[in-house]
């Protein structure tokens, strides 16, 4: 553990991975405070930035967009009431009304702080946990990994939708975009329906793009009355907003509240190592915990410092918890995971439990990136507040024109092929017509990256054995899937119990 700390602090401690690191701080911070532009959105538009640098240069500066864009939310959520991410909708309960009290700058400075130590909290669980996790996974042949993934995939589509048919759908979906292109092993091509657009396949980055960004901006364009209520709604709330922001004092005042900082963090780290849960879970989970173990529940809701605490907590820990799968496995925790193992990938280097093995550096420099990244988050944040306060009265209809041309560029300098801006434009209608029809996007995302991965190592047991059976003799093997079936099990069932709670 310290080793890959220590390598990791030779990494980073350089100026131009620090500037880096803030100014990708900083991008994070204005994404996330921006109504409807998400962490992975961000995350995305930074990915052909980093082609570039080296590794570590790359991988830091997504690691700050990241760390910042999930604080970011706080800021439109407590001086608006409008979450500027999924993952700050519990943040709203108590930082607005205890904006509208006359203390923003208090809801403020107690978000910022929260973010900050859960961060911290969640780091120190991430390096304790994700080595040894790696460790453990290196005993993994083919079918241990295969059932693994399976399991990854049945729980990003379970808790990433409303409906469970529909994200494994979604996660289906991804799984058949990545077959398209060339065989892995044998390397003929396959699924091209003789298009040449499709002969060197379906690039992940611009499924990406695509899916993410283009959809939120034809979503954008279809609800352009709306948006232009809601900007009317930022203007008039932001002119009102005047505010001190009191450090030291706020700091006393989280410290005293240890029990919800660190439940809620603990909270955040474990549902963020669940891959495909995120914040916004998170967020609402940590807040309703601090509720039920208040000794005043009833204050929750009217302006309660506890509950800034406890939803900001939940959901900053979930970026170091959403890295123990990704750093320790390969598998993406979310999205935003998702793209950083396709920044390694582009680069040349296999994510996987060997990675902390073959690429110690790049795991020390992760671990250390989020560790500055969130001191970097605090600074900013404290700093720059009343400027980022002025982002949030940008109109929407000068976004999306700025955004556009970023996603073109990024999805063009890939390859250099004007083929992939059709494919571009293909995702972006898909993802749109996803997010009309309520099918969440992750699983698919997520099914384009692990699909070659099940692929490969599928065709690798049987290649190695033709006994399908020892997936079910193989002790770990046979665990991932009777966690799979019980994971696809359990959310019917609650899913099922939920609807019988509604309609009663």
């Amino acid at each position: 553990m310290f080793d890959l700390l220590f390598l990791g602090f030779g990494e980073i401690f350089r100026l131009d991975i620090l500037i880096i690191i803030f100014v990708g701080v900083v991008f994070g911070v204005i994404a996330g405070l921006i109504p409807g532009f998400t962490v992975a959105m961000a995350i995305v538009l930074t990915l052909p930035l980093t082609f570039g640098m080296d590794p570590v240069s790359g991988i830091a500066a997504m690691i700050g967009v990241f760390v910042g864009g999930m604080s970011g939310g706080l800021i439109s959520a407590a001086l608006l009431g409008i979450p500027g991410t999924p993952s700050s909708v519990a943040t709203t309960f108590d930082a607005y009304p205890m904006a509208k009290k006359g203390n923003p700058g208090k809801a403020l400075s107690i978000g910022i702080w929260s973010s900050f130590l859960s961060s911290i909290i969640s780091l120190f669980i991430l390096v304790t946990i994700a080595p040894q996790i790696s460790r453990f996974a290196l005993k993994f042949g083919p079918w241990e990994m295969f059932a693994l993934i399976c399991l990854a995939l049945t729980i990003i589509a379970s808790v990433t939708g409303s409906s469970i048919i529909k994200g494994l759908i979604a996660g289906l979906f991804g799984l058949l975009i990545s077959t398209i292109g060339a065989d892995p092993i044998m390397g003929f091509a396959r699924f091209t329906f003789d298009l040449k657009v499709l002969r060197a396949g379906v690039p992940f980055l611009v499924v990406l793009i695509g899916m993410f960004a283009i959809s939120r901006l034809m979503e954008s364009l279809e609800r352009s009355e709306m948006k232009k209520d809601l900007e009317a709604k930022q203007k008039e709330n932001a002119s009102e907003v005047s505010f001190v922001l009191k450090p030291i004092q706020t700091l006393k005042t989280v410290l005293k509240k240890p029990g919800t900082l660190f439940g809620s963090s603990v909270i955040g780290a474990v549902i963020g190592a669940i891959p495909g849960a995120g914040g916004s879970i998170a967020n609402i989970v940590a807040y309703d915990q601090a509720k039920k173990w208040s000794k005043d529940p009833n204050k929750f809701g009217t302006g309660c410092e506890e509950g800034v605490v406890a939803s900001e907590a939940g959901n900053n820990s979930t970026v170091g918890g959403d890295l123990i799968p990704t750093v320790a496995l390969g598998i993406p925790g979310s999205a935003v995971t998702a793209v950083l193992l396709s920044a390694l990938m582009v680069h040349g280097i296999t994510p996987g439990p060997l990675l902390v093995v073959d690429e110690p550096s790049i795991v020390g420099g992760i671990f250390v990136a989020f560790f500055i990244a969130s001191f970097g988050m605090l600074i900013t944040q404290f700093i720059g507040m009343r400027y980022f306060v002025k982002v949030t009265q940008v109109p929407t209809h000068l976004l999306v024109p700025i955004i556009l041309v970023l996603c073109v560029i990024g999805a063009y300098v890939l390859n250099n092929r004007v083929t992939d801006l059709y494919i571009l434009l293909a995702m972006g209608i898909i993802g749109y017509l996803f997010t009309k029809y309520k099918f969440a996007l992750a699983p698919a995302i997520i099914g384009v990256i692990l699909g070659p991965i099940a692929e490969v190592n599928l065709r690798r047991a049987f290649m190695t054995d033709q006994d399908w059976t020892l997936f079910l003799t193989r002790p770990i093997s046979l665990t991932f899937l009777i966690l799979t079936v019980i994971s696809i099990s359990f959310t019917i069932w609650q899913t099922k119990k939920t609807n019988e709670r509604t309609r009663a």
